[in-house]
């Protein structure tokens, strides 16, 4: 084993958030990135990475990446992988959640609905990919109960740094170029203001021929003085055609949300973790859950869900027509919200995770208790 980090990127912006930090304060210290499928980003600009494919159609990159998560004092994963079921690390070996959301609305993990419906066999894997986490990265106390539930973890495994990749909205610079980029791809930002429509994944939408939301009535509304953005999951192949070209945009190939979330005026979601982020912007948004009753018996939330949203909630097309026209926003209540889910995440908290872990203490023990 070699003083190494090694990262598992599915979602890849805490990854990349993290990574960058570590090679700022530790540049001794080799990184290694594994990509799975479905990580949009390509982690170009650092060509001192070893970047491999962690997928089995990649035979020879995926024997690279089994060597380097043998090999690694830290392993740095972004969602729930079942490898780590059955990986035998040495116990000084650092295993890090650096999960994709800030928030959560609803339940996951030992928590989720569904699982009571797996076999025994299922749900003892499940149960051995939690605990191989050593550490849990969260934003918030709020965050860190939910964690301890959802993968039946102890307190002493939640490490309150921040969220990596919210320190994106405490650097002006970086949200200027991003902006400015944004703004040259699509130039009618700078003429209109912008909507954007993230809702969640569904299981039952694979394959989207329609939309939930009433795209006429939408340009009918707001054409003159807006433009709609769509973020479908990427698990949705979208089929629909966009007979509204100079006013819908599909925006779901953009690898970094929080990019689009700079030029956003008005969000428009449902059950997403979206909002957990946005609210650092302090700019509106709208709950379009036009199945919540159904979600909500299917899914399940950690709270009711009308107390948690900072937003209306509306239940048709027509209603969140008429909720941006009244400008019915909840600005305080997004002010609470954001206090409550990202107060840990204050714009350092890549740095502070590297420290936490890499600090002369936790080097002779990785895996040692981190609640501060």
């Amino acid at each position: 084993m070699k003083k190494q980090a090694a990262f598992v990127a599915s979602f890849g912006d805490n990854v990349l958030y993290t990574a960058s930090a570590l090679e700022k304060i530790h540049p001794d210290i080799p990184i290694v990135i594994l990509k799975t499928s479905s990580c949009k980003l390509d982690f170009a600009g650092y060509p001192d990475w070893i970047i491999l494919n962690f997928e089995p159609t990649s035979p020879i990159h995926w024997l690279r990446s089994v060597f380097h998560l043998a090999i690694s004092s830290h392993i740095f994963v972004d969602n729930y992988f079942g490898f780590l079921a059955a990986a035998p690390f040495r116990k000084e070996v650092a295993r890090v959640q650096l999960w994709h959301a800030a928030g959560a609305v609803k339940k996951f993990g030992l928590k989720d609905p569904s699982i009571y419906y797996r076999t025994p066999r299922a749900q003892a894997r499940f149960q051995k990919v939690y605990q191989q986490q050593t550490h849990v990265v969260v934003g918030s106390e709020k965050m860190s109960e939910i964690f301890q539930q959802s993968f039946g973890i102890p307190a002493e495994r939640i490490l309150r740094t921040g969220i990596p990749r919210t320190d994106f909205f405490f650097d002006e610079l970086t949200q200027q170029i991003v902006e400015s980029e944004i703004a040259y791809h699509y130039p009618v930002i700078r003429e209109k203001h912008v909507i954007l429509y993230a809702p969640t994944f569904r299981d039952d939408q694979m394959h989207v021929s329609k939309l939930a939301l009433d795209l006429e009535k939408m340009y009918q509304a707001f054409n003159e003085d807006y433009v709609l953005f769509l973020r479908l999951h990427p698990a949705i192949q979208a089929d629909w055609t966009n007979h509204y070209p100079d006013f819908i945009y599909d925006v779901s190939h953009f690898p970094d949300v929080n990019h689009l979330l700079m030029v956003t005026d008005i969000l428009i979601s449902d059950y997403s973790s979206i909002p957990f982020e946005f609210s650092l912007l302090q700019k509106p948004m709208i709950f379009f859950a036009y199945d919540l009753e159904e979600y909500s018996r299917t899914r399940g939330f950690w709270e009711n869900y009308e107390n948690l949203v900072p937003g209306p909630i509306v239940q048709t097309t027509d209603e969140l027509i008429e909720s941006i026209q009244n400008q019915d926003f909840h600005l305080q209540q997004i002010e609470e919200f954001a206090q409550d889910w990202n107060e840990y995440s204050k714009g350092k908290s890549s740095e502070q995770l590297v420290h936490a872990l890499f600090s002369p203490s936790e080097q002779n023990s990785p895996s040692g208790s981190l609640e501060g």
